[in-house]
């Protein structure tokens, strides 16, 4: 297969995945891997495939794929090139919950800055998730930051909407719940205003950031209303990551509701994906509702069993603020 042809392929792909048929734009992105001679044709398809799986949630792939387009960016020789396989394998660290080895590869990827161009803003906005995942919140919210700043240069708003995603996440994190609800629907805003064309993904994210706020918020009917949209979009787009996130938000909003019945089924398929996909700090949160549920029900004997079903310390292992509310739950137990 050619350059024309591989070209022509890749953009093939993308017109199937854009499409929602994931499936075969899959096949024809396997197939230019197996087929071409077109080096940067293959570097292409391989970051079309590292998306792919992000957004179903097949982190080991997207893992092993990322290492793969460090290999073919070397044989470029590219520093263009090099920087977003870099950036790749940040992400794919940053989604399996490694986040000191995502931040490793970013600093990397900052020591080819003269060749980042366009991936400046991207490199932000990772380099802030990974230190969000530490609890690193002062150096989270600077790449935030810089990250908006990328974005607003350069008129990029599908990065603003990401960033603006990511903002409410840590703003829900410090318990500012005002400005956890500005931010997601700030990114609800522009995807109305310039997403006719872009990913379901954009909308399904800022309509579960949103209805995470409502529920601190405690405005739980608005809550469901924008969770149950974005299940609707993940269920469609075949997004695992968001379809967990969903069902962790109904959880949470049952538990509020003092419905432990209907919330422990939901936790339970909510642990499911995110065990599954590699999600630890995902696991942890849902950890934290179960045992909050029991202690609602003051069945303290409950907590420590249901606890003691998961691997803790490997589940907690990156997470500070986690490690420290699961601590506090348990001190309850003991003096209970």
């Amino acid at each position: 297969m050619g350059q024309d042809q591989t070209k022509l392929q890749v953009e093939k792909g993308l017109r199937l995945y854009q499409a929602n048929d994931t499936a075969r734009a899959l096949e024809v992105w396997d197939r230019v891997l197996e087929r071409s001679n077109d080096p940067l044709g293959r570097f292409r398809a391989l970051g079309c495939l590292i998306t792919a799986h992000s957004e179903r949630g097949r982190y080991q792939d997207m893992l092993r794929l990322a290492v793969r387009q460090v290999e073919e960016a070397q044989r470029l020789g590219e520093p263009e090139a090099l920087s977003e396989a870099y950036l790749s394998l940040a992400r794919s660290n940053e989604k399996l919950c490694h986040f000191h080895k995502a931040v490793s590869y970013c600093r990397r990827c900052l020591g080819l800055q003269t060749a980042l161009g366009p991936l400046q803003g991207q490199l932000c906005l990772s380099l802030g998730n990974a230190y969000l995942g530490l609890s690193s919140f002062h150096q989270a919210l600077e790449c935030y930051e810089k990250a908006l700043r990328c974005a607003h240069s350069r008129d990029d708003k599908m990065l603003e909407t990401r960033v603006c995603c990511s903002l409410g996440g840590l703003y829900t994190q410090l318990k500012d719940y005002e400005k956890a609800l500005f931010f997601p629907c700030k990114a609800a805003e522009l995807v109305s205003d310039y997403g006719k064309c872009w990913s379901l993904k954009y909308r399904g994210m800022s309509q579960y950031h949103m209805a995470e706020a409502y529920r601190r918020l405690r405005r739980l009917g608005e809550a469901m209303e924008c969770g149950e949209e974005s299940m609707k979009i993940a269920l469609l787009h075949g997004d695992r990551p968001l379809q967990a996130l969903c069902l962790l938000c109904f959880a949470d909003i049952h538990r509020n509701n003092n419905d432990v019945d209907k919330a422990l089924p939901r936790y339970d398929s909510s642990f499911s994906i995110m065990a599954e996909i590699g999600n630890r700090l995902g696991q942890s949160q849902v950890l934290l509702g179960i045992a909050k549920c029991w202690l609602v029900q003051k069945e303290m004997d409950k907590v420590s069993n249901h606890l003691g079903q998961y691997k803790i310390a490997e589940v907690f292992e990156n997470s500070v603020v986690k490690c420290g509310k699961i601590c506090q739950i348990l001190k309850k137990i003991v003096r209970s």
